[in-house]
């Protein structure tokens, strides 16, 4: 059920104890809108809570009360009277939905939500779904602290590419602008994105000497085996060092998690990959999505090519 965004406010306002959550393989827009609307929900006298079903990568741990995280315990209730789910659709959220039976309101910006039997506010113009935060505060007469301010800055930031990709417009930008008003400081951020151990670079030398090339050089893709995984705190920003090659439309990386699981990212420059990502089984942008195949590396890398080339 599509709601208004004012519509979303009220059923915020109407709650008392909210259980806030975003999707496994957690990146910077849902640790970014998590952590911020837990800190806005609590000046209001709230009890909010946030629980995500998934370690959380090293350079996101640096945001403002990170530590209030936390991952649910076999067993484990809480007594919410709202699940709030921000920047995915219910069904990537893992084992949090065991959590409670609360109603659900999902605050999400991917083209391939459809609020199937709950309701949903979905914005697909927005670059991240911490802008939609940002309307959200306003639309409750709630401050940006500048903590709330650089939750919400990290995940603009890192959903565009550092405002670089194409879902970057004119409100990305003014919305960004009024953070760093409210006390963001953009170099911090950049530079704890940006940061690399030892073990990550060396793992990116060896992911890059698994690339190969499809389809008239038209798609490039990585795959890499769970020992190569091992060495990566996350494997988010892999895929934007062949994305940038000139001849590329589709760029993938399909990453061993576990046997025969197998998560799967895509960029592109004109293919819509939300379409691909959606046959089998996963969603996102029209220019960034992905999903999980559970199958082998092989196999997965051989349905993705063919998924990939019937979209070409």
């Amino acid at each position: 059920m599509l709601i208004t965004l004012k519509e979303a406010a009220t059923r915020l306002q109407a709650a008392n104890r909210i259980l806030i959550t975003a999707h496994v393989q957690p990146d910077g827009d849902a640790i970014g809108s998590t952590l911020a609307t837990m800190q806005i929900l609590r000046a209001m006298g709230k009890t909010a809570e946030i629980f995500i079903d998934d370690s959380v990568r090293r350079n996101l741990q640096a945001l403002p009360h990170f530590e209030q995280i936390r991952r649910p315990a076999d067993g484990e209730h809480f007594d919410a009277d709202l699940l709030l789910v921000l920047d995915t659709s219910p069904d990537r959220i893992g084992n949090v939905r065991k959590l409670t039976d609360a109603p659900l309101l999902n605050v999400d910006h991917h083209v391939t939500n459809i609020g199937d039997g709950y309701a949903l506010y979905v914005e697909t113009k927005a670059a991240a779904t911490c802008e939609i935060i940002f309307k959200l505060a306003r639309e409750l007469g709630e401050a940006i602290t500048p903590a709330i301010a650089t939750c919400l800055y990290t995940g603009i930031a890192t959903d565009t590419g550092f405002f670089q990709f194409s879902n970057t417009r004119a409100d990305t930008l003014a919305i960004a602008s009024e953070l760093i008003t409210c006390g963001v400081s953009p170099h911090f951020i950049s530079e704890q994105m940006e940061k690399k151990t030892l073990a990550e670079v060396i793992g990116l030398r060896d992911a890059l000497n698994t690339l190969k090339i499809y389809y008239g050089n038209k798609v490039a893709g990585m795959t890499l085996d769970y020992a190569t995984v091992s060495k990566f705190d996350s494997t988010e920003g892999i895929i934007d060092e062949i994305r940038v090659i000139d001849t590329v439309d589709v760029a993938f990386l399909i990453s061993e998690r576990a046997p025969n699981v197998c998560r799967v990212s895509m960029r592109s420059k004109d293919v819509d990959v939300a379409k691909i990502a959606a046959r089998l089984g996963g969603g996102g942008h029209i220019r960034a999505a992905g999903c999980t195949l559970k199958t082998t590396l092989k196999d997965a890398e051989k349905i993705l090519v063919e998924a990939i080339g019937k979209a070409l």
